[in-house]
Formats: structure tokens, C-alpha cells, sequence
């Protein structure tokens, strides 16, 4: 591999270890900003998020924004709906692509992960004591995502794409709180022959959230409770790297067959990967996709290892297996993926749909 590219995979590397110091202040969170880490895309998820390396057009302004170059139409839309917790979360996921010319692209990307209807009852009494229903109301918890991305293919090196991401962040709890934030990824993709490699940073400088509290109808319940007062306050998201290396095989004129190996690096302190220590945790991946003349799909992955704890303090490690479908035809991709197989880990599996539809040839 060219020195260009290994020198770039590096400074995806350095940017999220020289930020590691941030975790040990109070303000750094190991799950700030969960929601960005669900994924889009039910051909990701169906091959367990194994597509950095791999990953193209529209759904590439999420997992790895060096792809959305690669696109084939000048035009290309994305759209996902899930729904978790017996369809009480709600989760949705809309973007679109445009190629400005033969060597870069730009695309936008709204997320939003929440629960709504939520009842609030700090007003169910009236000033006399008596209960009144009339005085419920309700409100929605929800986190928003803008991501603005940029693609370049490389013009001195084949094969080599970068692009980046800015993110606005809005998270609202109701009348009671919000927070706006701000971050950036970066990412790049090289193609040689039929493989695949990918890096891609998130927050690479650390997306920083700034919560502020609105305290009006909190402070008499807190303040009868006997609780203190919440404060504004910032939260801080920290880098991760997430790397992929896949190769294309083509079996025959009607087969061919897509896999690879991925893995994403966290730096906020120990987890129950498998691979931890106090600098670095790492989650290792693998998905393949099986095509039948570029029409029909099928699709696997594992993902989600966990070193987990029995009862009898005795240790296994958990695994998320993934399964997914998907149909092409003139343009229109309707995927399907089957989250959680078998029940492996503790998360409840769902079904995911996404559509994916481009408009005029490059």
C-alpha cells in the first residue's frame, strides 16, 4: 500500500489517542451520544456494520464518508424506519448524495432516535390537592443528528478517496432540557483490484454537547424532594476509529461474494470488549454479502463480542449474529436485516427495512 495511505490511516489513529486525556476528566461520558453508534442501513447491519472499506454512495455519509464518491447515479437517496422497545423508540434516518463532478461528491444526513407521548404528571394536582387528568400532558425525548458530508477521489494516487463529516447535534428532553453539540469524522477508502480498505475517525476532535437545564417546573418538585438542582453542563463525545478490510470475489458469471473483516477502537477506558485495557477497547467484525447477478442478495455477519459475567462470577463472551436480504433493480435497493439471531446478547432483536433509490447515471 502506498506510504500516502498508510500516512492518512495513521492520523485517523493519532487524532483519537491524542484526545484519550479527555476521558479522564468529569465531563467525558463512555456512552455520550449512543444514538450515533445504532447504525443506518439494513445492508450494514444485516453483514454486522462490516462496510467501512466497502461502503458507497448514499449510506457512505454515516459509516465513511471517503465512499459517497463512488456512487454510480448522480443522485442517491437513503431512507430507514426501526422501531425498538416494543415500537415505544422510534428511529429514522434520511439522506441524500449529489455528485458534483467526477471526483467529488457532497451529501446530508438527518438521524432521529426518540420516544415520544412520554406523560408528564408534575402538574397532576392542582393547587387544592385534588387530582386532575386534565392536567396531564406530554412531551417527546429525542436526539437529532445533521451530518453534512464531503467526498474526494484521490487525483494522484487510484483508488484512494477521503471525505469528512461536520455534525450538529440537538438533544431535547422536553421543556425540561436540551443540548446543542458539535463534531467532526473523517474518513478514507482505498480500492485496489477487487480489495477493499477503510478507516474512518469519529469525532475525531471530540463532539462536545452543551446541556442547558430549564428549571421552571422542576424546581418546586426538587426542591420538596429534598434533591439539588441540576446544572448546565458540557458532555463530551470521544474519538473512535473504525477499520475495514474486505475483498470482492467474483465465483462465476451469475455469483460473487463480498467479505470483510472489520473492528472499531474506543479510547474512553476499559470495556467488556475483547480485547480492553485502560487505553483502548476493541470490537472486532465480520460480514459478507452473496450476490446473485447483482438482483438478489444475501447477507451475514457476527459482531457485538462481549466479555460478559455469569452469576457464578464465571466469564463467557457473548456474540451478535446479524442476517439480511436485499434487492437491486434499475436504481431502487430495497434492504432487509434480522438484528440479534437467537438472542446472543441482551439487546431484543428487531427487524430493519431501509430503502435506497438514485436518480440519472454519472
Amino acid at each position: 500500500m502506498h506510504h500516502d495511505i498508510l500516512r492518512a490511516l495513521l492520523v485517523l489513529v493519532a487524532l483519537s489517542v491524542s484526545w484519550f486525556a479527555r476521558a479522564q476528566d468529569g465531563t467525558a461520558r463512555k456512552y455520550s451520544n449512543e444514538f450515533l453508534n445504532i447504525g443506518v442501513d439494513a445492508r450494514s447491519m444485516g453483514m454486522a456494520n462490516s462496510v467501512i472499506g466497502n461502503v458507497e454512495g448514499v449510506y457512505a455519509g454515516y459509516w465513511n464518508p471517503a465512499g459517497i464518491v463512488h456512487g454510480d447515479k448522480k443522485m442517491d437517496f437513503g431512507i430507514m424506519h426501526a422501531e425498538y422497545f416494543a415500537s415505544i423508540a422510534q428511529y429514522d434516518y434520511l439522506a441524500g448524495v449529489y455528485q458534483l463532478d467526477e471526483r467529488s461528491a457532497v451529501g446530508v444526513s438527518l438521524i432521529r432516535f426518540g420516544i415520544d407521548n412520554i406523560q408528564n404528571t408534575l402538574q397532576l394536582r392542582d393547587q387544592d390537592g385534588n387530582i386532575d387528568y386534565d392536567r396531564i400532558t406530554k412531551f417527546s425525548a429525542a436526539d437529532y443528528a445533521f451530518i453534512f458530508s464531503y467526498g474526494r477521489k484521490s487525483a494522484k494516487i487510484e483508488g484512494l478517496s477521503y471525505g469528512g463529516n461536520g455534525k450538529i447535534i440537538y438533544r431535547s428532553l422536553g421543556q425540561f432540557a436540551d443540548a446543542f453539540g458539535f463534531g467532526l469524522d473523517a474518513g478514507v477508502q482505498y480500492q485496489r483490484g477487487k480489495w477493499r480498505f477503510g478507516a474512518m475517525g469519529r469525532d475525531i476532535t471530540t463532539t462536545v454537547n452543551t446541556w442547558a437545564i430549564k428549571t421552571d417546573e422542576l424546581e418546586e418538585v426538587f426542591r420538596e424532594t429534598g434533591n439539588a438542582m441540576p446544572e448546565n453542563g458540557l458532555e463530551l463525545t470521544l474519538p473512535k476509529v473504525l477499520l475495514g478490510a474486505g475483498r470482492l470475489f467474483d465465483l462465476n458469471e451469475n455469483f460473487s461474494l463480498l467479505m470483510e473483516l472489520s473492528a472499531y477502537a474506543t479510547f474512553d477506558g476499559e470495556r467488556n470488549a475483547i480485547v480492553s485495557s485502560s487505553v483502548a477497547s476493541l470490537y472486532p467484525g465480520f460480514g459478507f454479502e452473496l450476490g446473485y447477478k447483482k438482483f438478489v442478495f444475501l447477507r451475514g455477519g457476527v459482531g457485538n463480542f462481549q466479555r460478559e459475567r455469569n452469576f457464578d462470577d464465571s466469564q463467557y463472551t457473548s456474540v451478535q449474529p446479524n442476517l439480511g436480504l436485499g434487492f437491486h433493480y434499475k436504481g431502487v435497493s430495497v434492504d432487509y436485516a434480522l438484528t440479534d439471531i437467537g438472542d446472543q446478547s441482551v439487546a431484543m432483536y428487531s427487524h430493519i427495512f431501509s430503502l435506497r433509490f438514485g436518480l440519472t447515471d454519472r
